[in-house]
């Protein structure tokens, strides 16, 4: 249901696009007015969020200790999984952020019941795997459409693109980071399909983000190869956005114009989606803080002032009683 109903949603939001633009002539609304909504949900959304985040009081150290923690000299600790200081703090979240270290470990529960039953433990790298590549390929294609609204192009996105189209493969290059995404986001999807487990967790706001993404690559591929858009004109279009001067050329194709809009919903969406884990990584406090507890006392900056009654009063209080019934006392 879950998945039925996000792929429809997906499908309207193209239809309505198809529609705006060639049927009605709405091409203002889809390439300037949209836009600008969509950049500044995004950026006041995504402010927000980690505004939010970071105004949690966090007073203790929770890192997630999957290692040896430093003690004695003659005990060797594992830095990484479980630092005390920042530098290794750093690596560790670098490890995470670039290499998605914590998937990589993970591991997957089966149940077999031949010759008997017993519960199977075992490696899981293709999730590893599809999310890194579809990670890596969505940076990467970010880079290359700077091209669209610099001038002059930094040289970094000229190298991006020369190595995502190394192989040259037809007119125009046909860039690998394109089928690489394309093939990232179908497995993810029919991960949740296929296994039982995951599709029995997984809810529309897990297929949307999914469908919606393959909606912008899918548009963003039959935009170079097949359904040609003049890319001047698209350039003129991205420029005046960013410069605020907003101009929409004649001719560019409403096939530009359903990518456009389906990359505004997706800006739209992501602040209030799963998707700001993008930013969410960076504050996890299991993650981001050094295990020094046994280093250094934490107190807690936001604890009430509470009046403690302390042993001492407390004998003061009771003492007679307390010879009375044999209780040994400090004072006499």
């Amino acid at each position: 249901m879950g998945a039925s109903f996000s792929l429809l949603t997906v499908l309207v939001l193209v239809l309505l696009a198809f529609m705006g633009v060639k049927v009605a002539g709405w091409d203002p609304l889809f390439g300037v007015v949209i836009p600008y909504i969509a950049l500044f949900v995004f950026l006041v959304g995504i402010v927000y969020r980690i505004w939010d985040w970071a105004r949690s009081p966090v007073p203790f150290r929770i890192p997630t200790t999957c290692g040896q923690h430093k003690s004695h000299p003659w005990i060797k600790g594992n830095n990484i999984d479980n630092p005390s200081n920042i530098s290794g703090v750093v690596i560790r979240m670098a490890l995470e952020i670039l290499f998605f270290r914590s998937l990589f470990r993970n591991t997957k529960t089966e149940l077999r019941a031949d010759p008997s039953p017993r519960l199977i433990f075992g490696e899981n790298k293709w999730l590893w795997a599809a999310g890194l590549a579809f990670h890596w390929s969505f940076l990467f294609i970010v880079v290359r459409h700077l091209r669209f609204f610099t001038e002059p192009i930094p040289f970094f996105v000229g190298l991006v693109e020369y190595m995502d189209g190394l192989f040259e493969i037809g007119v125009p290059t046909l860039y690998m980071t394109d089928v690489v995404i394309l093939a990232a986001v179908t497995y993810l999807f029919l991960r949740r399909v296929v296994i039982p487990q995951v599709r029995y967790i997984s809810i529309a706001a897990d297929y949307f983000p999914l469908f919606l993404i393959l909606g912008v690559a899918i548009s963003g591929v039959l935009m170079r190869h097949f359904y040609k858009v003049d890319i001047l004109r698209v350039k003129e279009l991205a420029t005046g956005l960013f410069s605020f001067h907003p101009v929409t050329p004649e001719g560019i194709g409403v096939s530009f114009y359903i990518h456009l809009f389906l990359v505004s919903i997706l800006l739209i969406y992501f602040p209030f989606s799963k998707l700001m884990h993008m930013a969410g990584v960076f504050l996890s406090p299991t993650r981001n803080m050094p295990n020094d507890n046994r280093k250094r006392r934490h107190i807690n900056p936001w604890d009430y002032p509470v009046k403690v009654h302390t042993y001492e009063e407390y004998e003061d209080e009771f003492r007679e009683k307390m010879k009375k019934y044999g209780i040994p006392v400090e004072k006499e």
